[in-house]
């Protein structure tokens, strides 16, 4: 099984949402600079990122837009 990656994009919030794997019930943490990671709340795994004010931020930038985040495991281990 192929945990998959989600990307949705709200252009009214200027509000980007990665999520890795299904839906779970889960908590935000402000990690800095409006980007928050989701975890799970039963885990405390991390399970997506939130990005707010998108957009904005990539046109205040004259280069491309890069922002490292560390990735979850995704193996089948963690895989549910």
């Amino acid at each position: 099984m192929n945990q998959k990656m989600h990307v949705h994009w709200d252009p009214e919030s200027d509000k980007l949402e990665l999520r890795f794997g299904k839906p779970t019930a889960s908590y935000y943490e402000d990690i800095g600079d409006d980007i928050f990671e989701r975890r799970d709340e039963e885990t405390n795994k991390l399970v997506g990122y939130t990005f707010f004010n998108f957009q904005k931020r990539n046109k205040q930038i004259s280069q491309d837009l890069i922002i490292d985040l560390p990735l979850p495991n995704l193996t089948k281990a963690t895989v549910s």
